[in-house]
């Protein structure tokens, strides 16, 4: 398990790349804006350069706001007419111009009336509403003579600090006025900004990767799911290849699940809506949950969190410290309202299977439950292949419930439990939610991308808002704790973030179709369908090709779908009683007799293995 180094390691963005000869390549470093004070700087810079150059450009293209990403920068602007391509590419020559002129950027400190006085001048409407927002000191930056903006800073000092071979404009995109779908819809230029030439390469680089790895056309390309518009935006569809692997995946959560102590509940999809009332997700949460459903004279709301069901679960009877802890999971399907600018392929969608969990606990059980919860959580993920993790631990935040001494014990605990796993974890100081400390865990993926992903959340609010108890050994009512947690956070997510990781290729376990015969005559169809029958018998996902193309497209086809194991049978292997391998992995595996393709698939999907064991 490496999560104390990867967390350390994981936070630069670095990964080590591979050549064409399979030799490790220098690693290259690429970190956030967040962490490197000058890309902040340059990257805010090269906002306001590009913003001029557009303002050069465009004459009647008005500004709004240009904030740093964590890998660039974008500006918003109001243009008569939409910027295309060829735009990009007469903004960017502009804004090499504007760096090589070595022009200053400026801090001045005005005030109110100067600000207006100045922004009126300019026919700036945008630039009204932003400064009746601000309060003092209210500072612009100028970049030459000719250009300013209101802006709080910081920049380089000169334009001559700014890379005119390591930037990038990258796309245009449309955004809504202080992201409100009733304002005006504006265009949104993104670009990239680096310290070096290499660095800009090896961003780029990534950025082609992760478009091969896009998990929407993989779905597509493989068949495994596709979201439907006559059915509706941000609801997925299950084809029987990936519903195949969803099985595969459901049922090892369970397995394990049950291994962990865990017991199983199922819970309706719906509820009154007084329930939502009482758990506070109508007062707090409504504009993410779609609207009641009038039924026989009561309101009826779709559950957009599983929580309350296993809260009233518990409070079905009254409870004794002896059955504590309590530990219960479900795959619940919630809904919840995404606008529709937000949602994209698995990743964000209305209508997914959340992995959750809660654990109902004495206090001084806090720690080990927690623990308990981090090594399943590893025990997951590494099936997977996701062994980097960065863990952050946060804590209460200004505005919450609770006792101070529930709120430290429960801190504690956690902290505990992180200290014992041995993992390395940062402090996000009053980033927990109002009603309790977390723990959150990011996953590395095969391209350096960190993805949120599990989160461990202790909560005082909804065992207050059920007036949960157990009956403590003095025979006094007690509160419990409440953990929440899930692992992959939602299935379709995961699912997205795993195929990217896997770009497509999964290992033999997990693949919908783990082996695809291949007859190269029809005389040996029979002995094909004899061998499928026995590897089918035996738990393995087999497959005939029966187009009855010739050799090398039949090889073609399987290697597109990423089959793991091709077998191509002819005359040799029907009358041996052998089956000719070759593996997406481990290349040519030679001929192999039936029955020991059998007990190696056998063994490779009790074992979980990437490829096939044998020998």
């Amino acid at each position: 398990m490496t999560a104390t180094r990867s967390a350390a390691t994981s936070s630069s963005g670095s990964v080590a790349t591979t050549t064409a000869t399979g030799e490790a390549a220098a690693t290259i470093h690429l970190p956030k804006t967040s962490e490197s004070e000058q890309l902040l700087r340059i990257r805010h810079s090269m906002s306001h350069v590009m913003a001029m150059a557009v303002q050069r450009l465009f004459p009647k293209a008005q500004v709004t706001i240009g904030p740093w990403t964590e890998n660039g920068f974008y500006y918003d602007f109001d243009n008569p007419d939409p910027f295309t391509e060829a735009d990009l590419k007469a903004i960017k020559k502009e804004m090499v111009k504007i760096i090589n002129q070595k022009l200053p950027l400026e801090r001045l400190e005005v005030s109110r009336a100067e600000a207006e006085t100045k922004i009126k001048a300019q026919n700036e409407p945008y630039k009204l509403e932003i400064l009746a927002g601000i309060n003092e000191p209210i500072t612009l930056y100028t970049l030459g003579k000719e250009w300013w903006d209101l802006c709080a800073g910081p920049h380089v000092a000169t334009t001559g600090e700014l890379n005119a071979k390591a930037f990038e404009l990258e796309s245009v995109a449309g955004a809504y006025w202080r992201g409100d779908e009733n304002n005006a819809q504006l265009q949104r230029i993104y670009g990239t900004a680096w310290e070096t030439q290499e660095e800009l390469a090896e961003y780029k680089r990534r950025k082609e990767e992760a478009l091969r790895r896009d998990h929407r056309r993989i779905g597509t390309d493989l068949d495994l799911f596709s979201i439907e518009d006559e059915a509706g935006a941000g609801l997925v569809f299950w084809h029987p290849r990936g519903a195949r692997m969803r099985l595969l995946i459901e049922n090892l959560w369970r397995d394990l699940h049950f291994a962990a102590g865990y017991e199983l509940l199922y819970t309706p999809h719906v509820a009154d809506i007084s329930l939502w009332k009482t758990s506070g997700h109508l007062d707090f949460y409504s504009e993410s949950m779609f609207g009641p459903m009038q039924v026989d004279e009561r309101e009826y709301q779709l559950k957009p969190m599983n929580c309350p069901f296993h809260v009233l679960t518990y409070a079905s009877t009254l409870r004794s410290y002896r059955e504590l802890p309590i530990r219960w999971a479900e795959l619940g399907t919630v809904y919840r309202y995404e606008r529709p600018g937000v949602m994209h392929g698995l990743m964000r969608v209305r209508g997914f299977t959340q992995d959750d969990a809660h654990v109902f606990c004495l206090p001084d059980q806090i720690s080990d439950e927690i623990l308990a919860i981090l090594n399943l959580t590893e025990q997951i993920l590494s099936t997977f292949d996701f062994r980097h993790y960065e863990i952050n631990l946060s804590t209460r935040p200004e505005k919450s419930i609770g006792e101070d001494a529930v709120w430290d014990l429960a801190t504690q605990g956690l902290i505990e439990a992180l200290d014992r796993k041995g993992w390395a974890y940062k402090i996000d100081e009053g980033g927990g939610a109002f009603y309790g400390p977390k723990i959150d865990l990011k996953i590395e993926d095969a391209i350096g991308r960190m993805w949120q992903c599990s989160t461990i959340q202790l909560d005082f609010n909804l065992p207050e808002r059920f007036d949960l108890e157990y009956v403590a050994a003095d025979g006094s009512r007690q509160r419990p704790i409440m953990i929440h947690r899930a692992i992959f956070g939602s299935l379709e997510r995961f699912f997205g973030i795993m195929t990217e990781n896997y770009a497509g290729d999964f290992p033999f376990w997990l693949a919908p179709e783990q082996i695809r015969l291949l007859p190269v005559t029809d005389e040996v169809r029979e002995y094909a369908a004899g061998v499928a029958a026995e590897l089918q018998a035996a738990g393995v996902r087999a497959s005939i090709d029966h187009s009855g193309d010739r050799l090398g497209k039949l090889i073609r086809n399987g290697e597109q779908m990423k089959i793991p194991v091709l077998g191509v049978i002819g005359a040799k292997e029907a009358e041996s009683g052998q089956i000719s391998l070759r593996s997406r992995r481990d290349g040519d595996l030679g001929s192999v007799a039936v029955a020991d393709l059998v007990a190696a698939a056998g063994r490779a999907n009790q074992d979980r293995s990437a490829g096939l064991p044998l020998g």
